[in-house]
């Protein structure tokens, strides 16, 4: 596993909606194995494909690895099946925008779809913390940081 550089706004790749992986081979789990091994390296809890400079529909995410022991996932093409109407503000931090955190309100519980590094398909409930990292990465996918949200 390699640490990768981090692509630091305001780099246009960033702001640039990413692909869908059509292709599950040896290439996206190293892709993946090096993006755990960047987000760790870089003391953070996930990490988008395009903070990277690859623009796939890939992140993974380990909430609360720095609160009990590692428990990584990676999320392929991942969405949002459903969001709760009630919503939370959280102050968040990124990885491509050293130094700042926003207040960002978003739901406070996702119902989240995604195919894992094999192209199986997955779907989980993320709420509290986790789910604002979930959503977090996904806006990253989709061209969104925490800037544009900026309240």
């Amino acid at each position: 596993m390699a640490v990768m550089p981090i692509v630091q706004a305001p780099d246009p790749v960033l702001s640039q909606v990413a692909a869908d992986v059509v292709v599950f081979d040896d290439a996206l789990i190293s892709l993946a194995e090096d993006m755990l091994a960047t987000m760790y390296a870089a003391n953070g809890r996930g990490i988008a494909a395009p903070q990277v400079g690859v623009l796939q529909r890939l992140f993974v995410m380990d909430a609360t690895w720095k609160d009990a022991g590692p428990q990584p996932v990676i999320f392929v093409n991942p969405e949002i099946v459903s969001a709760s109407e009630e919503m939370s503000t959280l102050a968040e931090g990124c990885l491509s925008i050293a130094g700042d955190l926003i207040n960002v309100t978003r739901p406070a519980s996702v119902v989240v779809r995604w195919r894992d590094v094999d192209g199986g398909f997955l779907e989980a409930s993320f709420d509290g913390f986790s789910a604002a990292c979930v959503q977090h990465e996904i806006d990253h996918l989709n061209g969104i940081l925490i800037t544009d949200k900026r309240q």
